[in-house]
């Protein structure tokens, strides 16, 4: 993709809502909404890197309750035309088509590689990557093994809505995220995953979520790591203006 002139792509990651309570995320979600309707009028396309909500799973007939604000914005935003991406994360990787026919926003489970104005991008939510985690990386086979998401399904909503949510909140290890901190560069896996992958194939950008942590590291001559943050502690997200990449905080 060319950006047109005046245009430009934007990134953010780990909203998390519905966490701790619906209740107490609602304020998130409005903040989240805000910015998307603000981004909406140059944007040439919007990348979500998962974990936009802090529990998801399809059902044939049911999706989970609540968020309308930030599904109507999200069909408003893609019906104007403006390209929606959605990477799934390790809180919402039950998804199952509901993105694609109600919103017209395509789902990806892993990374993918995208070149805009010929810089090379590498994208994804960033869980299970990389070295270590390795109690995190068990716990997905599980998630996602077809087997576990039938007896899921097998569930009433109300039940398997509400353990989920639970377990969300309250495991660890399940999140994936109980070190929210800076390990440095030569413990942070994401940065160790970002330059084994540059041993392969160059990539201008790296662009992550899951760490929540806002982070951008050089690492390689012509090609940067980004970590962008999240809507819970730091609202960032990242911009892309067709020369340059930038992690910005939105503080509406």
């Amino acid at each position: 993709m060319q950006l047109p002139p005046n245009k430009k792509i934007y990134f953010a990651s780990d909203q998390h809502l519905g966490a701790p309570t619906m209740e107490t995320s609602l304020p998130r979600e409005k903040k989240f909404v805000a910015w998307l309707d603000e981004v909406k009028h140059d944007a040439a396309a919007i990348f979500i890197l998962g974990d936009l909500f802090d529990f998801w799973f399809e059902y044939k007939m049911v999706v989970p309750r609540g968020f309308v604000r930030v599904l109507g914005k999200l069909a408003e935003i893609r019906d104007s035309g403006v390209p929606i991406y959605f990477f799934v994360g390790n809180h919402d990787l039950w998804m199952n088509g509901y993105f694609e026919k109600e919103l017209n926003i395509p789902v990806y489970h892993d990374n993918k590689e995208f070149t805009f104005n010929d810089k090379h991008f590498l994208i994804g939510h960033g869980d299970g990557k990389g070295p270590g985690d390795k109690g995190y990386k068990r716990m997905k086979k599980v998630f996602t093994n077809p087997f576990s998401k039938w007896l899921f399904r097998w569930l009433h909503p109300d039940l398997g809505v509400k353990l989920a949510q639970y377990l969300s909140v309250k495991n660890k290890l399940i999140s994936g995220d109980a070190d929210v901190k800076f390990l440095g560069e030569d413990k942070e896996w994401l940065v160790q995953y970002s330059k084994r992958k540059l041993e392969s194939k160059h990539y201008d950008y790296l662009i992550f979520g899951h760490r929540h942590l806002p982070m951008n590291i050089k690492v390689g001559e012509h090609s940067s790591y980004v970590n962008l943050g999240d809507w819970i502690t730091y609202f960032t997200y990242g911009v892309f203006d067709g020369n340059s990449f930038e992690l910005l905080k939105y503080e509406n």
